[in-house]
């Protein structure tokens, strides 16, 4: 997976947006002002931080230890840091996609709701 493509990706998730709150180079997708993914996207080799079930984040870590590593600057129980380049695109697309499911899980049932209307 590249940068382009793991931009389109964060952002082909239902109201999902990118901001750049940190500072112009750190891409941050969020789902209703929610974090699901962050990422240099100009940065060599590609990496994107995403969120995850504690259990996940170990066995993810445990299976893959060059490739995933506790979520850089973030809480290392529920974030891992994907290095891109070193698991198959499909692998990191499903991941970025369990990230976004765990952050609309845990929004309010109200704002759930919106998400599933047109």
């Amino acid at each position: 997976m590249d940068a382009a493509g793991l931009r389109a990706f964060c952002l082909s998730f239902n109201a999902s947006v990118e901001e750049f709150p940190f500072n112009p180079t750190t891409s941050v997708f969020k789902v209703l002002g929610k974090v699901f993914a962050l990422s240099e996207l100009d940065a060599e080799p590609l990496k994107v931080s995403l969120k995850c079930e504690p259990e996940d984040a170990l066995r993810l870590r445990a299976a893959h230890p060059e490739a995933v590593l506790p979520g850089w600057h973030l809480n290392k129980r529920h974030w891992n840091t994907v290095t891109a380049g070193l698991l198959p695109g499909r692998q990191v697309r499903d991941m970025i996609e369990d990230s976004y499911d765990l952050v609309v899980a845990g929004l309010p049932k109200a704002e759930r709701l919106r998400l599933d209307r047109p």
